[in-house]
């Protein structure tokens, strides 16, 4: 098939992939209308992914707050309800802080200095 007329595309790129890629990549391209070549399939597919991915911009304070009442609500409602008030609070405190050794490790959290 050649390369895609109109598309500019003047960097090759190489990559390294297993058998069982190439494999999965030519029965892919085997079921399409148009029979891509490899490459040009490679880059369909990329080009797709790319597309439904989620943006990675932050998320907005509005929203970190919205998830931490739907997180809040979801451990209420699965909470030991024979637990006292004070003890559904600790747990909760606990669960949406995280263990204790994974705290140093979480991105959405400031770095401590020192």
């Amino acid at each position: 098939m050649g390369r895609p007329p109109g598309r500019i595309q003047h960097r090759p790129f190489q990559m390294r992939a297993s058998d069982e890629f190439l494999r999965s990549i030519d029965r892919w391209r085997q079921k399409q209308k148009d029979q891509p070549s490899r490459a040009e399939a490679i880059r369909q597919l990329v080009e797709r992914a790319l597309a439904t991915a989620a943006p990675s911009a932050p998320a907005k304070a509005g929203s970190r707050r919205k998830a931490a009442e739907l997180a809040g609500q979801a451990i209420d409602s699965l909470g030991d309800q024979t637990a006292t008030v004070e003890e559904r609070a600790h747990r909760k405190h606990r669960l949406i802080k995280g263990p204790h050794g994974f705290r140093d490790v979480r991105d959405n959290q400031p770095k401590k200095k020192g």
